[in-house]
């Protein structure tokens, strides 16, 4: 059965960092393009990063570009996420998901993703 689980989530002050892990389990994720998203209370889901199966290609939004960085170990069947310099406006819950392909493309939005973790909270607070 194909799972993914989040974790790393939790309170950090502004400023913090938090390093976010997305274990799959069921399959191997060489062949799985990844994505971040998150969603806060009263907002639709967004994209936060995604990263191809095949060359590492990484997309970012402006919000977070040059602040996270997505990485892989296919190795350890985990991709990360790590989160710098948080602000408050970063708070929400961050899910992984899991889309099947084997190329360098690059899936930005929620609806072309399958397969979804559960998600972790993220909260950015004095």
């Amino acid at each position: 059965q194909l799972q993914l689980v989040e974790s790393g989530g939790g309170l950090v002050q502004p400023g913090g960092s938090l390093r976010l892990s997305c274990a799959a389990s069921g399959f191997s994720l060489d062949y799985y393009a990844i994505g971040w998203f998150r969603q806060a209370p009263g907002k639709e889901r967004e994209g936060v990063s995604c990263i191809s199966s095949s060359d590492g290609s990484t997309y970012y939004a402006d919000s977070v570009k040059g602040r996270f960085t997505i990485s892989r170990d296919n190795a350890k069947n985990t991709v990360y996420l790590q989160m710098n310099s948080l602000k408050p406006e970063d708070t929400a819950v961050y899910y992984c998901a899991a889309r099947e392909d084997s190329g360098s493309f690059l899936f930005v939005t929620y609806k072309e993703y399958p397969y979804w973790g559960q998600g972790t909270q993220v909260t950015v607070s004095l």
